[in-house]
Order: structure tokens, then C-alpha cells, then sequence
């Protein structure tokens, strides 16, 4: 059987991975600036993950939400310590795209209504209802297409209020940061005003943290910088380290009903295990403070680099902006000098996701081969 060719491949095949680096099945050492999409949050391999993983699934791996796993809570009560939300529920499922999608189902269930709201350059996932709120019509079918939706642009808050006014609006949801869109980052005094006006109109303000959450801005959520406080979060990626893991934090102002969401793997005890983990390696090793510090630190060595037009992003969550399009650039780096880096619909635009105990040699070790890589392109 042939696999479903989707994918567009690079021909390297990893098999090993060890804090910020990958090894290919011919032993070449690659440095990993994307974490497979930023998901590689604590490193690969860290001791801690691999010890608590490996623990778990000598006892018991898997069995259903119809039995209680005490684990859940443990995750559910760390997460609430470590990021200092308060007052919320949480409930697991396994992807972002899934969170999304229970996130915009429990709207509609509070709100009774059926329209959502999504802003210019979106990406919330590519299941049925997320793809409709997500700003590429080249990934929608046209069953994807019968959702009701409304994209407005990004920043736009007098064109936000025009459309809840209409009063038909389940929930606005929006990225505080963009990621596949191009790290583009609206002010406090929107999404300030975005708040204001969900709460008016009795509409469900969801933040999507799924990419630039738990810990990769520097703040453990991308919206606390802002001073809001969104009726849902979302979060996946970097919530498992690689373990496919997701879910959803509800404000308790929204009631749960028995059936209303459901989910056959997710808050299984080896996600819950690996999940756990990676909040205790991210208070240990203070890992949202490494954010932050390496954050100026490439600020200070992306001055150095006249090639760069631009520095976007915060923490972790990085984007270099170039006068070119950097797709050459990129292979470049992953075949010559064996880095691992992302794009965006920002053609230009580099995206920089590396784990988030990175060190600064590593940075130093990157831009030393940028500086090299972009000889070619003076």
C-alpha cells in the first residue's frame, strides 16, 4: 500500500534526537530551529520525559474517559500553578485542530449561535469547522465551505463590532500571535477592545494558543502580555514534547453537560504522564525566562546581519524577515549546513521554533552559518 501523498518531503530521514539536535539514519548531526513545528518544547529525549514515559507504560498506557485517572487533575492543577490562569476548567483531546473545533462547538453550545469570527492570515487547524475559520481557501472543500463564517482584517475593530452587532456571532477566535500567517502581533489596545466587545455582545472570545502558548513568548500564554482574559484557550504542540496532546481551558462561566464533548484518546495516562512532565521540566529549568533572555540575545546578533530587514515574534517564537524570498535560503541551510528551520505565508519570513532549552552556543552556531548561507545572496 502506497501512502497518501500529501506531503511534500525533504529527503532526510531522522532517527535520533537529543536536546536541540536530530541525527539522520546516515548519523549527520542537524540543529533544530523548528521542533517540528514548534511541538518540541523540552528538547528531544530530555531524561525526565523519556524516565516518566517509560514508567507509565509499565503500568498502564491507555484506557477511556468512562474511568477516573487521577492523572487529569494532577495535569489540570500544575497548569493552573505554573501559568496563573485562574478559574478555569480543562478538558483533553488530542491535536490543535481538535481543541479548535471543541472550542468552537462549546460556543455554540453556550451562545446558542452559529456564526464565528476569524481574522486575516489564520491558521487554526485543517479539520472541518477550524479549516473554515482558517484564511487559505486552497485547503477548503466545499464541505469545509458551508460553515458560517466571517473573516475580517486583522486589527480591524470597528469592522469586528459591525459584524457582532448582527448578533448571530457564537465566537471570535484569533491567534495573539500568528504563526503559519507570519508572527504578525495586533496592539494591547486591540485585543483590549476585541474583549470589551465579546463580553458586550455576548460572544465567545477564544485565543489560540496552540503554537505560541505554554511558554515560547516568554509569558506562559501569548495574550497575558495584553492584559485579557479569553473565555477559551487553546493549547497542543508543545504541551506533549511530540506526544500527540491537546486541549481546551473554559472559563467556569461555561457549564459542562454530560456528552456535550467527547474524545476516545484524549487525557490518556501517557499523554497525561508526558504532559506533566513537561510543566515540571519547564519550572525547573525555568524555561520561560530562557525565553525571554534569548530572545534579546538574537536581537543583539540579528543587528549584526544587514540582510535582515526585520525581527518579529517574541520569546521563542521568532520570525527573520528578508528583502527575498527564502525558500532557496532554507534548503540551504538544511542541506549545507544541516539546520532545521520554518516558513510562512510570509514568503520572506524565516520562522525560528526551536525547544526552549536552547542555548545561546546554539544560536551563536546558527547565525555564524546564516552569515555564511547568505554570502550568496549579496
Amino acid at each position: 500500500m502506497d501512502l497518501f501523498d500529501v506531503y511534500p518531503l525533504y529527503d532526510i530521514t531522522p532517527v535520533k534526537g537529543e536536546g536541540a539536535y536530530v541525527f539522520d539514519k546516515e548519523g549527520n548531526k542537524y540543529l533544530d530551529l523548528y521542533g517540528g513545528h514548534a511541538v518540541i518544547s523540552i528538547g528531544h529525549s530530555h531524561p525526565a520525559y523519556v524516565n516518566a514515559l517509560s514508567h507509565q507504560v509499565k503500568n498502564i498506557g491507555f484506557y477511556s474517559n468512562s474511568v477516573k485517572n487521577p492523572l487529569q487533575t494532577e495535569l489540570a492543577q500544575k497548569l493552573e500553578k505554573l501559568s496563573g490562569v485562574e478559574a478555569y476548567s480543562l478538558f483533553l483531546c488530542n491535536s490543535g485542530a481538535e481543541a479548535n473545533e471543541n472550542a468552537l462547538k462549546l460556543a455554540s453550545f453556550h451562545t446558542g449561535k452559529d456564526r464565528v469570527i476569524y481574522f486575516e492570515n489564520a491558521f487554526h487547524g485543517r479539520t472541518s469547522g477550524v479549516v473554515a475559520v482558517t484564511d487559505n481557501e486552497t485547503i477548503k472543500s466545499p464541505f469545509n465551505k458551508g460553515h458560517k463564517t466571517t473573516k475580517v482584517a486583522f486589527e480591524d475593530a470597528e469592522a469586528l463590532e459591525a459584524e457582532l452587532k448582527k448578533e448571530d456571532v457564537a465566537a471570535v477566535i484569533f491567534e495573539v500571535i500568528q504563526g503559519v500567517g507570519g508572527l504578525d502581533e495586533a496592539t494591547s489596545e486591540f485585543y483590549e477592545r476585541a474583549a470589551e466587545l465579546c463580553k458586550k455582545y455576548k460572544t465567545v472570545l477564544i485565543a489560540d494558543e496552540v503554537q505560541a502558548g505554554y511558554g515560547r513568548t516568554g509569558d506562559f500564554f501569548a495574550f497575558q502580555k495584553h492584559g485579557i482574559r479569553p473565555d477559551i484557550i487553546s493549547v497542543a504542540k508543545g504541551m506533549g514534547n511530540g506526544f500527540p496532546m491537546g486541549g481546551i481551558l473554559i472559563d467556569k462561566a461555561i457549564e459542562p453537560k454530560n456528552g456535550m464533548l467527547g474524545t476516545t484518546f484524549g487525557g490518556n495516562h501517557l499523554a497525561c504522564v508526558a504532559g506533566i512532565s513537561v510543566l515540571d521540566v519547564i519550572e525547573k529549568e525555568q524555561l520561560l525566562k530562557n525565553a525571554r533572555e534569548l530572545f534579546d540575545y538574537v536581537e543583539e546578533k540579528v543587528a549584526e546581519i544587514p540582510q535582515i530587514r526585520k525581527l518579529k515574534g517574541r520569546g521563542l517564537m521568532i520570525g527573520l524577515e528578508f528583502d527575498f524570498e527564502i525558500a532557496g535560503l532554507r534548503k540551504d541551510l538544511l542541506f549545507r549546513h544541516q539546520i532545521f528551520t520554518g516558513a510562512a505565508s510570509n514568503k520572506k519570513l524565516l520562522r525560528i521554533l526551536p525547544p526552549l532549552n536552547i542555548k545561546k552556543e546554539q544560536f551563536d552556531a546558527f547565525f555564524r552559518e546564516l552569515k555564511t548561507a547568505l554570502k550568496k545572496y549579496e
